[in-house]
């Protein structure tokens, strides 16, 4: 198992597989390592390094929950990079990979050559928090990983035609089969964290850190269906950022599996822009 300790003493799971040009990929909020399978096979002849951040996946769980924050997370890559010799590399950020992208952009930019956002940007949309608010720490009803069938129920008009095998690799990588059930593959208090930052007021204005992308090579992947990226704010973004790079991917929601042919196009193209 491939792990590093951080400044305040977690151990953090790691996976980096090739070699070449870097790719950092960053998960979903509660999601790990597992988010970027689909995308893995397409990529060929380049070093594809993606983290389960604290308390997630393989890694340890924190202490104190309040470090289940995008800024400590930051610094956790910025250790991660340190720790494997990497003075630059391409992000390619899903969901909170992208706001830890855009965060490190700006408190870092020597360390960023270039950033793909996955279905995230500096609005996040009220439904979308929303609905994150409603499921993060629950545990799934399912005992097995049947549960794909309700994924598939809940998400399916999100993501229409997705088959059920996908949403079964899915559960998978989201939940752990144990003698008494699924549980969640992260720690159950990143809820607590959610709820402490919704309470301590409204959400930072993260214009200033998606401005800071603005010199570098820069895509997004947004879903046609999302609730979390709106076009609107898609269209502010390219405003801001006349380089950027934007495509939205038909029949998908939050979040692209990245595996689809438009994801793919616009990530080989600020691979190449980077390389």
């Amino acid at each position: 198992m491939t792990r590093f300790t951080t400044s305040d003493g977690l151990g953090l799971y790691f996976e980096d597989t090739g070699s070449g040009q870097p790719l950092l990929c960053l998960a979903g909020l509660t999601r790990n390592c597992r988010d970027f399978d689909l995308l893995a096979p397409h990529l060929t002849g380049l070093r594809m390094i993606a983290l389960d951040y604290r308390g997630r996946g393989k890694s340890d769980h924190a202490a104190d929950f309040n470090s289940y924050n995008v800024m400590r997370e930051a610094l956790d890559v910025v250790e991660l990079l340190d720790h494997l010799g990497l003075a630059r590399v391409t992000i390619l950020g899903t969901s909170r990979g992208g706001l830890i992208a855009m965060a490190l952009a700006a408190s870092h930019p020597d360390r960023v050559g270039g950033v793909i956002l996955n279905d995230v940007g500096p609005v996040i949309s009220a439904d979308g928090i929303a609905r994150i608010i409603d499921y993060v720490g629950r545990t799934p009803v399912s005992t097995t990983y049947d549960a794909a069938a309700a994924l598939q129920a809940v998400l399916g008009p999100q993501f229409p035609g997705v088959a059920l095998d996908i949403w079964r690799w899915q559960a998978q990588a989201m939940y752990e089969q144990t003698g008494t059930g699924l549980t969640l593959r992260y720690d159950l208090r990143l809820r607590d964290a959610l709820l402490a930052q919704a309470e301590a007021g409204p959400p930072p204005d993260l214009w200033p850190l998606f401005d800071a992308l603005r010199p570098l090579p820069t895509g997004v992947l947004r879903g046609a269906n999302s609730d979390i990226l709106a076009a609107e704010t898609l269209t502010d973004m390219q405003a801001r950022h006349p380089g950027l790079i934007a495509v939205t991917v038909p029949d998908r929601g939050h979040v692209p599996f990245l595996n689809e042919p438009q994801s793919l196009d616009l990530i080989h193209r600020i691979l190449k822009d980077t390389a």
